[in-house]
């Protein structure tokens, strides 16, 4: 009588499968166009990481390490420098003279977004980090940096700097 029992258990749970499988089929398909068109990720996407301004176009960062000292995979690679009153650079005394990420080592984690005190340094939305050659993998701060527009309006703050040498996406 229990062999009768597990017959009917599994005839149920197949019937509950094929169930769902149908169910699914019936729904239109979702496709991504992404070569195409810009692809869709959600708001809390960990992607390359952007430094950031303020509002007056100056650099955030003030060197202050601590978004190094937090990387566990220690792949931040930060120089200070003081600013002086000919050349500002950031609104501190001191700022970041070079400021390196290795995306080699990088396990975007977002611990160096949390450790650091004045949001200097945030994960924007690309993606687009693959490469042949490791070494182009090591990101400067001119390439992370969010440039400064034309129109002198504050940049936004999710823009995905592009690799040195890459060409912006074109559309039709």
């Amino acid at each position: 009588m229990a062999k009768i029992g597990e017959v009917f258990s599994s005839a149920a749970a197949i019937a509950k499968g094929m169930g769902i499988t149908f169910r699914e089929m019936l729904q239109p398909a979702i496709t991504e166009e992404y070569p195409d068109a810009p692809a869709e990720v959600a708001p809390r996407y960990r992607g390359a990481h952007v430094l950031q301004r303020d509002e007056n176009g100056l650099e955030k960062c003030v060197a202050c390490f601590l978004c190094a000292a937090a990387c566990p995979a220690n792949c931040i690679y930060i120089e200070a420098a003081e600013n002086t009153e000919q050349q500002r650079f950031s609104a501190a005394e001191r700022y970041a003279k070079v400021y390196n990420i290795d995306y080699n080592r990088c396990i975007f984690c977002g611990f160096c977004v949390e450790a650091c005190p004045t949001d200097a340094i945030t994960h924007g939305h690309g993606f687009e980090l693959a490469s042949y050659n490791t070494s182009t993998l090591i990101y400067r701060k001119e390439q992370m940096l969010v440039h400064l527009p034309e129109s002198g309006n504050p940049p936004p703050s999710q823009s995905n700097p592009l690799p040195v040498g890459a060409e912006p996406l074109r559309t039709r």
